[in-house]
């Protein structure tokens, strides 16, 4: 208990001393501040920015809170770019764990001694960081690998630190405004989950054996082999990957690669798990990508990755159906739907800021799009709007400007939009693909179903209200949101819904009454008929609705 109140003590400290006060308050941890520092904070020389001093602290805290600020550095919607650009720059480096400890380790894991185990392993780390550190290796068979292990007492720091985390984040929600807008307990709460994973190496293991199945069919994206008999939570050996750095430009040269061909060749990988796999790594920086002499890329570190589900698919297909038609209305409607957001979202003045964004882009066809400065721009109005978009989203976004600079890198003529095109053309016209339109038609009714289940048992207890004291209500719009944007999805889903089955209805009456004219035409005006009644009835109950509510 003492050495949890010392922790929280450090913390507040370690805040106020670099001029966080703020911070401090926020977080409501004012009284563990020391004496001595109450009311006074040290004076920089020279003087430091907000986002260095936020960066100098996290570092100052220790592994979690540097792996906190990387996890920030993620976020563009949640921060202005000066406190992104100095949260990347957080280096997780620690001392490297003692060589009888790394012995200690091997032997619990895996029941032999190092010496047993390989036929070489070098006592001297390749990388040592704050969870664990990397050794090379050489199996009897010649074989060179790396082996990982974790640090004797990571899990026990990290999971005290989470814990004081997710205490603070409590007192930060209840005293904060701005807490409670962007859901800081959502966020630490992701983040445990994050850094939980990242201490267990069967995770990491089963990542890269996913990726090594995906990418089975694509010879030239190398991904290492795991050694499941040398592996557990704690120590996992993986093959070692060798080859040029894709940031080493003089090196290849030299190897003669094409570096143009290697720009598109890396961003088609990265673009491939995201929009086919919906399973990528999240932390491609060029340490992780080396290059083989024939163009080859070979990836390592598969411990962040996201996982795109298939409803966040479909809505990222609907922000860039949205953002193609130049439509602000539409493009609102993805990001709020998109977001994790909490209370009502003020439409009439994200739609301004959208009409701003989209002028920018308004005579230009996607293809002359810079994407990274589109993400950034966008990012810029997501976060002045106070949305909060889901982390595998913000990490689709830092992936993708992360290929965009290195594409750059290697070649100044690169274009992401162009690689990018063909995966957004698919995802459209799966969006719009009949068994799509077949499954949103079946959610469709799934929630008419539901709503038409629940209305006897609720018109009941309203009419009990009623017949015993009566009832006053009290209604403001903000509170009406949730209840007519869910009536709205089932009324866009219902149209949809109307539409296909006119199709579906026109087309067999076609095949029913044979290849003859007057059977294509009255079998299209019957769906013509259908769908423009039920449109018109449609937007004529939309327009009623906004107009009551606007």
């Amino acid at each position: 208990m003492r050495a949890r109140f010392s922790r929280y003590q450090e913390i507040a400290d370690t805040l106020a001393r670099h001029g966080l006060g703020f911070l401090v308050g926020a977080i409501g941890a004012g009284r563990w501040v020391a004496p001595r520092r109450a009311g006074r904070e040290r004076p920089q020389d020279p003087p430091y920015t907000v986002p260095q001093r936020v960066r100098i602290a996290l570092e100052e805290l220790g592994p979690t809170f540097i792996k906190l600020g990387q996890l920030l550095s993620t976020r563009p919607d949640l921060l202005p770019p000066a406190y992104i650009v100095e949260l990347s720059k957080l280096q997780d480096s620690a001392p490297p764990i003692p060589p009888d400890q790394v012995r200690d380790a091997v032997w619990r894991e895996l029941g032999a001694e190092p010496e047993q185990l390989f036929a070489t392993f070098d006592w001297v780390p390749l990388a040592s960081a704050s969870i664990g550190q990397a050794h090379a290796a050489t199996l009897q068979d010649g074989t060179s690998v790396v082996v990982k292990i974790r640090r004797p007492d990571a899990v026990r720091q990290v999971q005290e630190d989470l814990e004081i985390l997710n205490n603070l984040a409590y007192r930060a929600t209840r005293l904060w405004a701005p807490a409670r807008t962007y859901d800081v307990r959502g966020i630490v709460q992701e983040f445990s989950r994050t850094l939980r994973a990242e201490l267990d190496y069967l995770r990491e293991a089963g990542n890269a054996e996913r990726f090594a199945e995906l990418f089975a069919d694509q010879p030239a994206v190398l991904i290492p082999r795991v050694f499941r008999d040398r592996t557990t939570s704690r120590v996992l050996t993986l093959e070692r990957m060798s080859g040029i750095k894709i940031n080493d430009l003089a090196g290849l040269e030299a190897a003669g690669v094409d570096r143009a061909a290697l720009a598109r060749a890396g961003a088609e990988v990265m673009l491939r798990m995201i929009f086919e796999f919906r399973f990528f790594h999240a932390d491609p920086h060029p340490g992780n990508l080396f290059v083989q002499p024939d163009g080859g890329i070979a990836l390592i570190d598969f411990g962040m990755v996201g996982e795109l589900s298939e409803q966040l698919r479909d809505r990222f297909a609907d922000f860039l159906i949205a953002f193609t038609l130049r439509n602000a209305d539409a493009l609102a409607d993805a990001l709020v739907n998109v977001s994790l957001t909490r209370g009502s979202v003020d439409r009439d003045q994200l739609r301004v800021a959208l009409v701003s964004f989209i002028e920018l882009y308004a005579d230009r066809p996607l293809s002359e799009v810079n994407f990274a400065r589109l993400a950034t721009e966008l990012l810029v109005v997501v976060r002045e709007q106070r949305l909060q978009l889901p982390r595998e989203v913000s990490l689709i976004f830092k992936v993708l400007i992360v290929i965009q600079g290195i594409g750059v890198q290697l070649d100044p003529d690169f274009d992401l939009t162009a690689v990018l095109a063909p995966y957004a053309r698919t995802l459209i016209q799966q969006r719009f693909s009949p068994s799509e339109i077949a499954k949103r038609v079946a959610r469709a009714s799934a929630d008419a179903g539901a709503l038409l289940l629940e209305l006897p048992t609720q018109l009941r207890k309203a009419l009990d209200v009623l017949d015993r004291n009566g009832a006053e209500v009290h209604l403001r719009a903000a509170e009406l949101e949730p209840l007519v944007a869910r009536t709205e999805r089932i009324g866009n889903r219902l149209v949809a819904g109307v539409v296909t089955a006119a199709l579906i209805n026109a087309v067999g009456q076609i095949v029913a009454r044979g290849n003859r004219w007057r059977s294509w035409e009255s079998g299209l005006m019957g769906a013509g008929v259908a769908v423009v009644t039920t449109l018109s009835g449609y937007l004529l109950w939309t327009a009623r609705r906004r107009s009551r509510w606007d």
